[in-house]
């Protein structure tokens, strides 16, 4: 049977339909050469090895590493003919291989990062202190997973824990890792702060937290997020985004709560300061009250020892001002009438009453001269 001859634009979807059936996905590890960017769009670039080249497309929005010439890198993509006739690798995923490759991506893209002030240390915000509902992103068959539930639970116990299950190395894990924030960022009922943890790997799993997409998503969340990715001298760049950072996952659950025989034994402290203050007190307060007491008394004491003496002065000048005593002195009072009020002057033919200290002279005024 004879071929039916094909348009080239046909010939060419037949064979873009063909390796669409029989490769959807290949995964290509080389290294790159003549990377470029278009327009501020599209990503070209060739990955090789010592012996040939393939040529690579991506849009930039998929370019989550950093890219240059002479980095080791596995792309993830699908084979595709061009229009042109031209034989393609579209890119879905990019990651560094070797260790050389991926700290050099890590560094540009840490340079990059940092100039837009993701990492500066005013944009950090604290964790809050004893937090009841907490966020969870790792995978739940990991062994820091269970390090991390476990010292939460001895540590304080009875909170609310929203876990995310996701990778946490691999291709995939930057996504899943990004949409559990998302998760639960967006929860009807929020949690209090996000801890992203992962235990020890090698630097090509451990890259997955260097993702430039994971990165921001931590930068844009609207609950706090500490990290706990590896060792203590492991690095990643979620370390330097999070608003805190914890060497391990069980370092994490050392930093999220205290520990409650702590602060038992703190509160105990507390409690026996607090009573020996307020026996003291107590005691400033008795000795101040009895010394307030002592000198009201002292000073009753005294107004009363000064009023009875005016009482007495009083009493001594009224006494010697008694009428009574001018009269034990020799004089004489006159008065019109028997308990009647003293007169100092009289009329001739007026009657008057002299008395003195031994009698009362009855007598009528013959004469009266001026003084």
């Amino acid at each position: 049977m004879e071929n039916v001859p094909l348009s080239v634009t046909d010939a060419i979807a037949l064979v873009n339909q063909t390796l669409e059936y029989a490769y959807p996905t290949v995964v290509v590890e080389g290294e790159v050469s003549s990377f470029k960017v278009n327009q501020g769009k599209f990503v070209f670039f060739d990955i090789k090895d010592s012996e040939s080249s393939l040529g690579c497309f991506m849009m930039i929005f998929n370019l989550r590493v950093p890219l240059e010439d002479g980095m080791k890198i596995r792309v993830i993509a699908r084979p595709t003919l061009t229009k042109w006739g031209k034989f393609s690798l579209t890119v879905r995923d990019i990651v560094p291989v070797g260790e050389g490759s991926i700290k050099r991506a890590f560094q540009l893209l840490k340079e990059k990062l940092d100039k837009e002030g993701l990492f500066a240390a005013e944009r950090k915000r604290s964790l809050p202190y004893m937090p009841s509902r907490i966020g969870v992103i790792s995978s739940t068959q990991a062994a820091g997973y269970g390090d991390f539930i476990k010292i939460l639970s001895d540590r304080w116990g009875g909170m609310d824990i929203v876990v995310v299950h996701t990778q946490v190395q691999g291709a995939d894990a930057s996504r899943q890792i990004v949409s559990a924030l998302k998760k639960l960022n967006e929860l009807s009922e929020p949690v209090e702060l996000i801890a992203v943890i992962r235990g020890g790997g090698s630097i090509d799993d451990l890259a997955v937290f260097n993702d430039e997409l994971l990165i921001r998503a931590v930068a844009a969340s609207r609950a706090p997020v500490i990290s706990g990715v590896g060792h203590e001298q492991d690095e990643t760049l979620i370390d330097f985004v999070a608003d805190e950072r914890g060497s391990t996952p069980s370092n994490v659950a050392e930093r999220i709560v205290p520990d409650k025989r702590a602060v038992t034994d703190q509160l105990s402290g507390n409690i026996e300061l607090l009573i020996a203050k307020m026996k003291h007190r107590v005691q400033v307060v008795h000795s101040h009250i009895e010394l307030s007491l002592e000198l009201a008394a002292r000073s009753t004491v005294q107004s009363y020892e000064r009023s009875f003496s005016r009482y007495a002065e009083m009493r001594r000048l009224l006494s010697e001002l008694d009428p009574r005593r001018a009269l034990m002195r020799g004089y004489s009072l006159m008065r019109t009438e028997k308990n009647g009020p003293v007169v100092t002057s009289a009329d001739v033919g007026d009657t008057i009453l002299i008395e003195t200290k031994q009698a009362l002279i009855n007598a009528e005024v013959t004469d009266v001269n001026e003084k």
